[in-house]
């Protein structure tokens, strides 16, 4: 029943013309039992009646009304059906609309614990298979439920106005039915839920395969790959075979048990019309309506398989649909407009992923202005540590504050929007090179993306691809070196004028060359800004105002170049390394 409310609230703006379909299709089914009313009345009255003749003599103009009325009637049938199922489409559309808009919505906003629990293929299996499973179910498994009980009905309701008993005899196997159906259920629903689960794993194999097939190709796993997706396709395939063949398992017993309904007809409805209990008349009625009570048994069964296929993908979508991200911009929050002075203080910082400490009492202040480069073994926690300051993670214990204000208390659009971020793992988006740049300012002028391009030392590499900055980049940017890739992504972050800038190994990628006149840049931008940048090389540290170097999760040392150097730890270690 909450399936059924979520599917309601989510046809706002469809739900009269929903209201509206629905009722053509409670008419349109009313309407089949007309034809076998009138077939009755016909052979009653001109073709078995002692009198046939004489009435088909005087009232030739009854018999002509009917048969007009019988073919009007079918035709009207028709239109009315048709209408209706442009209505269903219509608001199953809109339904999946609303519904897609607010998933995307909220996934959109999930914080990064949500990407850490979802694959990517299971959330693009929600977005789409899982969602034309819902816009189905909307669109013909409850439209075929109502035709099915309003045929049923409105037969049964004939049928007993003709002769009770003759309708009991056919309604006799409707219990069977029902027990079949209800064991159908019982047993099909969980493998629907495998199979989506199997989907879920295809899907994730694929976008994984694609997504990384320069790496493939790299360490020439085809072979390895496609034998991998095999095993998942055989998989899926196993848990379509699966639910299918159960399916099949139950449909002989309710494919006989409808069948047999002709055979009571005939038995039954034979003995009556010899015995003189039922007329020619209403043995040609009920033989003509004997399918609107065997094909909805017959059709239960699929209506029953497919709510099941439905409710294991709505149950998917909902999870996601009402799931919250944890961090939120608080009701409390500080509102802070403008721009940030950009001075930031670690206090006592602690954070885990589970039982797994990844910072342990981390403190530090950073001024604003000033430019701090961290340093550290792999998994260190160097990434983590940034990622806090943007409140990607929200620290376990312990607080990060920005102006002296803890940054759980300032609202997020704010915060992050004074942060600019380059990574070392750049994404770039298939669309023209000017507007990955401006990605976070799309009202940029052109000469202020050839400045901060200039900045990042993108500008001449740019000029020489054949559209210049019009080019447009391959999906993730195939196409460009790693450096250029993370050269545009330095771009990016600077288009946005950040109080503070996040550079996690941002130049490990090009060379020194280059290296040297993107600090050059960065030390001469000309907004104020404070630099936090993740490097492992010393030319990088060398001119920073602060460098904090990081081992398991604790702060080692932290001082400036010379202070450092003197000292004879980490840092010595890896400047006598790269002397």
């Amino acid at each position: 029943m909450f399936l059924f409310k979520w599917l309601w609230k989510n046809m706002k703006g469809c739900r009269g013309i929903y209201i509206v379909a629905l009722c053509m299709t409670v008419i349109c089914q009313s309407m089949y039992i007309l034809t076998p009313y009138f077939t009755q009345q016909i052979t009653d009255t001109f073709i078995i009646n002692d009198n046939a003749a004489k009435n088909l003599q005087e009232h030739s103009d009854v018999l002509i009304g009917m048969l007009l009325a019988m073919v009007g009637f079918t035709l009207l049938r028709g239109a009315i059906q048709y209408s209706s199922n442009l209505m269903y489409e219509h608001s199953s559309q809109s339904l999946i609309y609303n519904v897609r808009k607010v998933l995307f919505d909220n996934i959109e906003r999930q914080d990064a614990t949500f990407y850490n629990r979802y694959r990517t293929g299971d959330i693009m299996t929600r977005v789409s298979g899982d969602l034309e499973m819902v816009r189905h179910s909307i669109a013909w498994i409850i439209k075929t439920m109502v035709e099915c009980i309003v045929l049923f009905s409105a037969s049964l309701i004939f049928f007993f106005s003709i002769d009770w008993l003759m309708a009991l005899c056919l309604i006799a196997l409707t219990p069977v039915i029902l027990f079949i159906t209800w064991m159908l259920k019982k047993n099909v629903g969980p493998m629907w839920v495998i199979n989506r689960d199997k989907l879920s794993a295809l899907n994730t194999a694929a976008e994984e395969n694609i997504s990384g097939n320069r790496v493939i190709k790299a360490f020439a796993r085809e072979d390895h790959e496609i034998e991998r997706f095999d095993e998942h396709s055989k998989e899926y395939n196993q848990a379509n075979k699966n639910a299918a063949f159960m399916w099949l398992k139950f449909f002989p017993f309710l494919e006989i048990t409808a069948q047999s309904l002709s055979v009571v007809m005939l038995i039954c409805g034979g003995l009556f019309v010899i015995n003189g209990r039922i007329t020619l008349g209403d043995y040609m009625a009920f033989s003509g309506l004997i399918w609107t009570l065997s094909n909805p048994m017959r059709t239960l069964g699929n209506i029953v398989n497919d709510l099941q296929r439905f409710t294991a993908s709505a149950n998917k979508i909902i999870e996601i649909y009402y799931g919250s991200p944890r961090i939120v911009t608080r009701s409390d929050a500080v509102d802070k407009p403008g721009r940030f002075e950009g001075r930031v203080e670690f206090d006592h910082v602690s954070f885990s992923y589970g039982d797994t400490m990844i910072l342990d009492d981390i403190s530090f202040e950073i001024e604003p202005g000033q430019t701090v480069v961290i340093m550290g073994e792999t998994g260190s926690g160097k990434t983590t540590l940034i990622d806090l300051i943007p409140r990607i993670y929200d620290v376990r214990s312990g607080e990060v504050r920005i102006d002296g204000i803890n940054v759980n208390m300032l609202k997020l659009e704010q915060l992050r929007g004074n942060i600019g971020v380059a990574t070392q793992d750049v994404l770039l988006y298939s669309d023209t090179i000017d507007g990955n740049i401006s990605f976070g300012d799309t009202s940029m002028s052109v000469d202020e993306v050839y400045k901060v391009a200039a900045a990042a030392d993108a500008d001449g590499f740019i000029r020489r691809l054949s559209d210049g900055y019009d080019t447009i980049v391959g999906e993730r940017g195939v196409g460009l070196s790693g450096g250029q890739k993370q050269r545009i992504s330095l771009a990016r972050a600077l288009a946005v004028k950040p109080s503070i800038l996040i550079l996690d190994d941002t130049t490990s990628a090009v060379d020194l060359e280059t290296e040297k006149h993107i600090q050059d840049a960065l030390n001469n931008l000309d907004f104020a800004c404070t630099k936090i940048i993740i490097a492992q090389r010393i030319s990088t540290a060398r001119t920073a105002d602060k460098i904090i170097v990081l081992k398991d999760g604790k702060i080692l040392e932290q001082g400036t170049h010379d202070e450092l150097i003197q000292r004879k730890g980490y840092y010595r270690e890896v400047y006598d390394l790269q002397k």
